[in-house]
């Protein structure tokens, strides 16, 4: 009678193997992680030098964008004078921001007595309408939050943002004396052709990524403060200048923005204007403008020219922000729309660019980006 066969034992290498790989992605998860945490706690150590470096590039993209959109779109505009003119604008865009700034700021310390009187007045009904025993004050208020640690942490941001202007306009001049010998510099470090024409796709779509971006906030902050403009008006809202600027800049910082380009006049408002009727209107007012504008518009404008996920963006304003201040909440858009644009281009990092965009399809405009 024949012996049944004995059984086939599993081969011994398999479990040492799968060992061996379950311990390599570890170490790579591990190793990640690491330098994820030692490049942002670099960035923050070395952010009073970053930002205004990273403004100045956005600003030089912005400027080359506007010199070649002049080229194309004005006929018989001369090539020459096209980067000079969009130089000139940006410089009248942070004159005319300093010069508001400056007087309205002025404007508001003469004013503040008066302001208080009113703010007064507001507390004192409102301690009225709850029943309470005691009334607050602007002076007691005041006291309670130390004036002098208060005052020290404005002079302290106000120095900041001075000091940053002007390591902005100083990087951003280096960088257009610089950009004259980029060609030659850009075919020294790609000498092959396959490869620097790889280095060009892209920067083609980095360009474009922001310049979609700078592109989409533009149009929708002028929609927003030219009809936040007319509701103000139309209440009797003073410093309207003042408050256009606040709120088309503010639109460049997705979901805080538009917080800000609300409270800020409406509170105002509510101090300045007699009757509470033509305070609640205008946040009504301003709050439908903002809502209106960014679901309506919007979408549909960054449907057609940005791929980056709703969540996304807000978790790299979180991050930025926490990293870079309000500078870093301003650039987080621009900062993960380039991201996504050069992690895409790589097949080892495309999954990550994957997850940032919108549709699953980050690379699917690398054609359109590269024609441009």
């Amino acid at each position: 009678m024949p012996t049944p066969p004995a059984p086939i034992a599993a081969p011994g290498p398999a479990r040492p193997l799968l060992t061996t790989l379950s311990q390599m992605t570890t170490l790579k998860i591990a190793m990640v992680v690491v330098a994820t945490i030692l490049v942002g706690f670099t960035l923050w150590a070395l952010r009073r030098i970053l930002e205004p470096f990273a403004l100045a590039v956005f600003l030089l993209i912005m400027m080359d964008g506007m010199a070649r959109a002049l080229k194309r779109r004005v006929p018989g505009f001369p090539a020459w004078a096209a980067l000079p003119a969009s130089i000139a604008f940006i410089l009248l865009v942070f004159a005319v921001t300093i010069l508001l700034t400056a007087n309205n700021v002025t404007d508001f310390a003469a004013q503040g007595p008066a302001y208080a009187d009113k703010i007064d007045g507001i507390l004192a009904m409102v301690a009225d309408r709850l029943g309470l025993t005691v009334t607050p004050t602007v002076a007691s208020l005041l006291r309670q939050v130390n004036p002098a640690h208060f005052g020290s942490v404005f002079a302290e941001a106000l120095s900041h943002f001075g000091e940053g202007a002007v390591f902005t306009l100083i990087y951003l001049g280096f960088l257009l004396a610089s950009g004259r010998g980029f060609r030659a510099k850009w075919s020294e470090l790609f000498p092959q052709s396959d490869i620097r024409a790889e280095a060009e796709r892209v920067f083609n779509r980095v360009r474009k990524g922001v310049e979609s971006y700078v592109w989409v906030q533009t149009v929708v902050g002028v929609l927003i403060t030219v009809a936040s403009a007319i509701l103000m008006a139309s209440v009797g809202l003073s410093h309207i200048g003042f408050w256009c600027l606040i709120i088309f800049l503010a639109n460049y910082i997705p979901a805080v923005g538009a917080a800000v380009g609300v409270l800020f006049p409406a509170f105002f408002g509510l101090v300045e204007l007699d009757g509470l009727w033509r305070s609640i209107l205008l946040v009504v007012g301003l709050e439908a403008v903002h809502f209106a504008v960014s679901h309506v518009v919007q979408p549909r404008m960054q449907g057609q020219s940005l791929n980056v996920d709703p969540i996304v963006v807000l978790l790299a304003l979180a991050l930025w922000g926490l990293l870079w201040g309000v500078v870093g909440a301003f650039l987080s858009t621009p900062l993960t729309v380039m991201m996504m644009a050069m992690l895409a281009e790589f097949k080892g990092t495309r999954p990550i660019a994957i997850l940032l965009s919108s549709d699953g399809r980050p690379y699917a405009d690398l054609e359109a980006g590269a024609s441009e």
